[in-house]
């Protein structure tokens, strides 16, 4: 968020920001989006956002877990634009902050902190929804949740392998606010109810899951599928939820 909207008291930030949105946009080219909540003090905000970027309502009604569009993207203007996150079916806000997108490029935007004291932070990542060559998948995480460990670990591991977590990691040492490169495994066509991978997520270091073991589906038939695993909070508790959110990018 730009300093100058930190130093503005909500309701004076919101009304800055009727005004300002309409330079937002600079291109006329559009980048692609999807948006995440992660937004863990539902207590403070109700049950649902709506989500307005560059003063048009792009996303309605994403409970905290929930993203739009369930597949697929919205197109939105790109440049720097500004996103008001409101109470959803009123005008109430909840949130301000301002992100830069280009032109022509598909993104995955995640509200995470806390909305209490307008302590929302948006995390920006690029998507590359390209099939790996060479029959691989791949996975990406984006860690949202403030209450997990300084960094993690991520161990994704074929059904059928066993569930001993011998290090590296799939992907290491993530921190809040941060997201993974892909990490490519070969395809594991061994499916069981479903799932042809099991992820753990332990805190950087170490193998002792503090994640419930994540079954997970990489497709059922070919190879080339991509998934974003999002880790957040629990619903109104400081502590890392047990499951993250599955975002099926692509097969």
């Amino acid at each position: 968020m730009s300093r100058w909207f930190k130093a503005l008291p909500l309701p004076l930030a919101l009304a800055a920001l009727s005004v300002l949105t309409a330079s937002c946009g600079s291109s006329s080219t559009p980048a692609q989006v999807r948006f995440v909540n992660a937004i863990q003090d539902t207590a403070q905000y109700g049950t649902a956002l709506d989500i307005n970027v560059a003063g048009t309502k792009d996303f309605t009604d994403i409970p905290f877990q929930g993203f739009q569009p369930s597949s697929g993207y919205t197109k939105i203007a790109s440049g720097g634009v500004a996103i008001q996150g409101l109470r959803t079916g009123t005008t109430t806000g909840v949130f301000v902050a301002d992100v830069s997108l280009n032109a022509s490029t598909q993104y995955t935007l995640v509200a995470t902190g806390f909305a209490i004291g307008n302590r929302v932070v948006i995390i920006s990542a690029t998507d590359n929804n390209v099939a790996a060559p060479g029959g691989n998948e791949e996975f990406r995480v984006i860690n949202a949740s403030p209450s997990s460990p300084p960094g993690v670990d991520i161990y994704i591991i074929p059904i059928g392998s066993g569930t001993t977590l011998t290090p590296p990691a799939t992907i290491t040492n993530l921190a809040y606010k941060s997201t993974s490169s892909y990490a490519k495994l070969p395809y594991n066509p061994n499916v069981v109810n479903g799932a042809n991978y099991t992820m753990f997520v332990t805190a950087t270091g170490t193998t002792s899951p503090i994640l419930l073991t994540q079954t997970l589906s990489a497709g059922s038939t070919s190879a080339g599928a991509i998934r974003t695993l999002v880790l957040t909070d629990q619903e109104n508790a400081n502590q890392l939820d047990q499951r993250a959110i599955v975002l099926n990018d692509l097969n």
